[in-house]
C-alpha cells in the first residue's frame, strides 16, 4: 500500500525538471523545453553517487548506455516520473524496480535501425575485400594491388542471430546485395524475402559464411557464443558482433582468429567499455590485423541520433503531459489522447481483479461522472487511466493512494 503523503504531488508545467546525460540530441532539448521543461545536460555517463545527486527535484531522466539506473537510484529520486533510454537497450536500467515504482521507461527500439545494419554491411564488405589490409599497407607505403583473399559478398551465406528489428532489416538488405540469408531466432519469426529460418544455433554455425548476431541484452544471452560455438563455424569465416559485448567470449575469439580458423571480425561493443574518451580502451582483440573495431557507434549517425532524441523525448513529454504509455518497455500501453474531462487520474497498481470496479465505484461515490476510461495490464502491474468530470476533491485521492493495490497516483489538470 502507498503512504498518500509520499504520493508524488501535480507538476505544475512551469517547474518540470528534465536532466539528460551522454550527450544526448540536442532536438530532445529543444522538445523538452517547448514541453516546459527546464532541461540539464551532461555530456559524460554518470556514475550511481553523481546520478542520484543529480535527479533531485527531477521529472524525468534521459540516459543511453553506459549509465546504470538502478534500484538504489530509483529509490533516491521519489519525484522521478520517467526514463527515457536515448538508446536500443535497456538492460543498463533496473526495470523491476522502475516498475514497482510506477515509473515507465521508454527506449528508441526502431530509430538507429538503419544506422546499424549499414555498419553490418560496410564491415562484411571492408572484411570480405580485406580493406583493412590494403590500407594499413598502403599507410606503410606498400602498393599491393592483388586480388588474392579479395571477394564479393555476392553468393555469401550470412547467417543472422537474432532476427528482430535489426536482423530482419538486414536480412532484406543483405539480399539486394545478392547474399543468401538464414537466421536462428529463439521466438517463432517470420522470414522475410528468401531468408530462411534454422531450427537451432549449431545449423546456422555449420551452413553459413559470415555470422553476425543481432540479439538482445538479457541475461540468457551472457557468453552465448564461446569456444563450442566458434569451433562450430566454418573454416574461414567471418565473425560479426554488433549487439552486446558480454554475448562473446573474447579470448576464445582471439584463438580462433589467430589460429586462422576465422579469417577476420568486426565487433562495435565489448565487455567493458569505457565511460568517457578519457578512460583507455583495453581489449584482446586489439592489435590483430583481421579485425575491426569500433567504439559502440553502430547507431552513431547524426540521422539516428537525431530520430532518437526526437522519438524518446516525445515519449517522455506525452506521458507527463498526458499519461500516454505506448511502447512503454515496462509498464502497459495506453494511448488516451486529449483529456475528455476536467481532469485526468492515472493510476498504476498492482495487476489484481477487481481494481477498474473499485476505482469507478470510488469516483462514483464522490459525485463524479466518468467522461471516458482506460485499463491495461503488463506481468505484475496494471494501468487505469480516468477522465472524470470535475475537480476531485482530496478525500478521493486519499482513498484511492491508500489502497493497497497502490503503486502510484497522479492527477493532470488542464494546463498542468
Amino acid at each position: 500500500m502507498a503512504d498518500p503523503s509520499a504520493l508524488p504531488p501535480q507538476v505544475p508545467r512551469r517547474s518540470r525538471r528534465a536532466l539528460l546525460v551522454e550527450n544526448i540530441h540536442p532536438d530532445a532539448v529543444t522538445a523538452l523545453e517547448a514541453a516546459g521543461f527546464a532541461v540539464d545536460t551532461v555530456d559524460h555517463a554518470l556514475d550511481g553517487a553523481e546520478l542520484r545527486e543529480r535527479l533531485a527535484g527531477v521529472s524525468v531522466v534521459g540516459i543511453r548506455s553506459r549509465t546504470q539506473v538502478t534500484d538504489a537510484v530509483l529509490e533516491a529520486a521519489p519525484d522521478l516520473l520517467a526514463v527515457g533510454a536515448f538508446c536500443i537497450g535497456t538492460n543498463q536500467i533496473d526495470l523491476s524496480s522502475a516498475t514497482r515504482r510506477g515509473v515507465p521507461v521508454f527506449n528508441a527500439p526502431f530509430s538507429n535501425t538503419r544506422s546499424v545494419v549499414e555498419l553490418a554491411i560496410a564491415e562484411m564488405i571492408a572484411l570480405t575485400r580485406r580493406l583493412t589490409d590494403k590500407s594499413s599497407a598502403m599507410h606503410a607505403g606498400v602498393w599491393d594491388k592483388s586480388a588474392e583473399g579479395s571477394h564479393e559478398i555476392r553468393g555469401r551465406r550470412l547467417g543472422i542471430v537474432g532476427y528482430g528489428n535489426i536482423g530482419s532489416q538486414l536480412s532484406v538488405l543483405a539480399e539486394t546485395l545478392g547474399m543468401r540469408v538464414w537466421f536462428f531466432d529463439t521466438a517463432d519469426k517470420l522470414a522475410l524475402g528468401n531468408a530462411r529460418a534454422c531450427g537451432t544455433l549449431e545449423e546456422l554455425l555449420e551452413t553459413v559464411d559470415i555470422v553476425t548476431l543481432h540479439v538482445d541484452g538479457r541475461p540468457a544471452n551472457r557468453r552465448m557464443f564461446g569456444e563450442e560455438e566458434l569451433s562450430r563455424m566454418r573454416p574461414g569465416s567471418l565473425f560479426l558482433n554488433l549487439s552486446r559485448g558480454f554475448v562473446v567470449d573474447q579470448g576464445a575469439l582471439r584463438a580462433h582468429l589467430a589460429s586462422g580458423h576465422l579469417s577476420g571480425a568486426a565487433l562495435d561493443v565489448f565487455p567493458h567499455e569505457p565511460a568517457s574518451g578519457a578512460e583507455p580502451f583495453v581489449s584482446e582483440l586489439q592489435g590483430m590485423p583481421n579485425v575491426i573495431l569500433t567504439p559502440h557507434v553502430g547507431g552513431s549517425t547524426e540521422e539516428a541520433q537525431q530520430d532518437i532524441g526526437n522519438f524518446v523525448a516525445g515519449k517522455l513529454v506525452r506521458y507527463v503531459g498526458q499519461g500516454t504509455t505506448s511502447l512503454s518497455v515496462n509498464l502497459p500501453g495506453l494511448d488516451p489522447g486529449e483529456p475528455a474531462g476536467a481532469c485526468r487520474l492515472l493510476y498504476i497498481h498492482r495487476n489484481v481483479p477487481g481494481v477498474l470496479a473499485e476505482v469507478t465505484s470510488l469516483i462514483a461515490e464522490h459525485g463524479l461522472n466518468v467522461e471516458g476510461e482506460l485499463l491495461g495490464t503488463h506481468g505484475e502491474v496494471g494501468y487505469v487511466i480516468t477522465d472524470i468530470s470535475a475537480e476531485p476533491p482530496g478525500d478521493l485521492l486519499g482513498r484511492l493512494g491508500s489502497l493497497e493495490v497502490t503503486v502510484r497516483l497522479r492527477v493532470l489538470r488542464p494546463g498542468g
